[in-house]
């Protein structure tokens, strides 16, 4: 990044100051301005970019909302890309809770509310037919991840429709911030097929098509239609399908995973940072994943995500897959998911098990006696004090998971884990919590959440040229964000490393993937020599470039 730009291939005055790629804004050097035309365009002092970063963050601190500050920071993103990532590279544990969850949420519920200049691509219902032109207008051919959703399931909240793009966009953002990817490889996207959302329908502010969703083989078809013209337009594109509902999500993923390269990260993302909370728990136990009981509250694509990453790595501990199977449970709105239940619908009919109907969570506890209960049911407080305690009664370190997104559907709070467990349990939401003063001790708690992985998936299948991802990709990332915690990570409650490590964190994962791609002749490239020079040397850095 820190290469001379050709001066032909530039825009000069006003027009480069309004390019958020080649934008330096007071950092232009005097030598700059003299050759690009930017004299009287800009104050006359010129800035570091450490000096921009100070001012943002200064700013960032003076306002009054997370809402506001996200607005800050898209603004800043449109207007000064470089800067934008400097300032996120450099304080992810203040920005990331703002760019992605929880804040995020509420950008997208007031999407249409709040919205300054559009970023990414819809491609709606009525562009049946054409997608493939709407594609072609987006201004490169070098796009080489897209994160894609239909804006059905956004997090816990539901069916936000084309407001949904707020997390395309901050997917994207966390795989450049995160993991290195460059962010003229990105490409978001919404499918806007409707919204079942009344609220929104009669919101005149509402960007999306005012309509009942498009749903059956209308819907089937423009899915394709767009995954097709997306694969011819840019050869090799990682797709990730991100918050569809429960039976397109599964329906997509299974579909497309042998014919393009594609994930979903609401089941493989999910399952693989779950995964390697539970296998860190295990760790502060003394004991394996293969000795645990794990009962999972919800059934939709986090907990089949979960529960078929932890079966596998308890087959590769030793059990059978039966055995694996009979130590992951399954709760749904209807209780247990058992074999006597009718009319279960095909993803839930894998978890379904052998035993007598149990309606409440802690009956459950204490019919089965798992070791972990495990929350993705979107339910703010469906961990009561009731089921704590009767998981803590068989348990000395009871692992308790909350991990619905945002932190308004948070099945208990950090607060209420500890307090209710006299400090014993091991804890992990999937949006953050401040520490917990439990007698002497602090507590800090984990973030079981999907940037760990995604953007370190996305670098290594990119770096590897891999030609699908596997479920091997997603429990060898696990294992490795397991590794990363530290001793000191664990003596102050986490099960995650702190997010300040997290390049490094998606640089391993990185590595990690990427191995599998070579070893498994996934690709056609050679391995390099030195795979993690290979992968360091591929991430972006937000540097300015000189331009005289």
């Amino acid at each position: 990044m820190d290469h001379k730009v050709p001066r032909s291939c530039l825009p000069t005055g006003i027009a480069l100051l309004h390019n958020p790629q080649l934008n330096k804004g007071t950092a232009f050097t005097g030598a700059e301005r003299d050759a690009l035309g930017l004299h009287g365009l800009l104050p006359p002092r010129t800035c570091t970019l450490a000096d921009q970063v100070s001012r943002v963050m200064e700013n960032f601190q003076r306002k009054s909302s997370d809402l506001e500050r996200y607005i800050q920071l898209i603004a800043l993103q449109d207007r000064n890309e470089t800067l934008f990532y400097r300032v996120v590279v450099d304080n992810p544990e203040l920005t990331l809770p703002i760019l992605y969850t929880p804040t995020v949420g509420e950008a997208c519920q007031k999407y249409g509310h709040i919205y300054r200049q559009s970023r990414g691509m819809f491609i709606s219902c009525e562009d049946r037919g054409r997608i493939a032109r709407v594609l072609a207008n987006w201004p490169t051919r070098n796009v080489r991840v897209i994160v894609v959703t239909d804006g059905e399931r956004i997090l816990g909240l539901g069916d936000l429709g084309a407001n949904g793009m707020g997390i395309p966009i901050g997917k994207l953002t966390l795989y450049t911030a995160c993991g290195g990817v460059d962010p003229d490889v990105c490409l978001p996207v919404t499918i806007d097929v409707g919204t079942e959302n009344a609220s929104l329908l009669q919101d005149r502010l509402y960007l999306g098509l005012p309509r009942q969703r498009v749903r059956g083989d209308e819907y089937h078809a423009l899915l394709d239609e767009f995954i097709t013209a997306a694969n011819m337009l840019f050869p090799g594109v990682l797709i990730q399908f991100e918050d569809f509902a429960t039976a397109n999500a599964f329906r997509l993923l299974e579909e497309y995973r042998d014919r393009v390269l594609c994930f979903n990260d609401d089941i493989q993302g999910t399952g693989a940072v779950a995964l390697a909370g539970l296998l860190t728990a295990a760790r502060v136990q003394g004991n394996r994943l293969r000795d645990h009981r794990v009962l999972f509250f919800g059934a939709g694509e986090a907990a089949v995500g979960i529960g078929r990453m932890v079966i596998m790595e308890m087959q590769e501990q030793g059990l059978s897959a039966d055995e694996a199977e009979q130590r992951c449970w399954f709760m749904d709105s209807q209780g247990l998911i058992t074999r006597s239940r009718q009319d279960l619908p095909p993803h839930k009919r894998q978890l379904a098990r052998d035993c007598l109907p149990i309606k409440l969570l802690p009956d459950a506890i204490g019919e089965l006696k798992p070791t972990a209960i495990v929350g993705v049911s979107g339910q703010s407080g469906a961990f009561s004090q009731e089921a704590i305690a009767a998981l803590a009664r068989h348990n000395e370190r009871p692992v308790i998971f909350a991990l619905s997104n945002p932190t308004s559907k948070s099945e208990c709070t950090a607060e209420q884990a500890y307090g209710w467990t006299g400090g014993r349990c091991i804890f992990a939401a999937g949006s953050p919590f401040p520490p917990v003063a439990v007698g002497e001790k602090t507590l800090h708690t984990g973030q079981g959440n999907n940037a760990y992985i995604f953007p370190g998936m996305g670098l290594g299948v990119l770096v590897s040229r891999a030609k699908c991802v596997t479920d091997r990709m997603f429990t060898a990332a696990a294992r490795t964000l397991s590794s990363l915690v530290s001793d000191a990570d664990l003596a102050a409650g986490r099960i995650y490393p702190k997010f300040d490590r997290i390049r490094d964190v998606s640089a391993r994962i990185a590595v990690a993937v990427a191995e599998i791609a070579f070893e498994g002749r996934l690709t056609d490239l050679d391995r390099p020599d030195d795979l993690s020079a290979a992968i360091q040397e591929a991430m972006y850095e937000p540097r300015y470039r000189s331009y005289v």
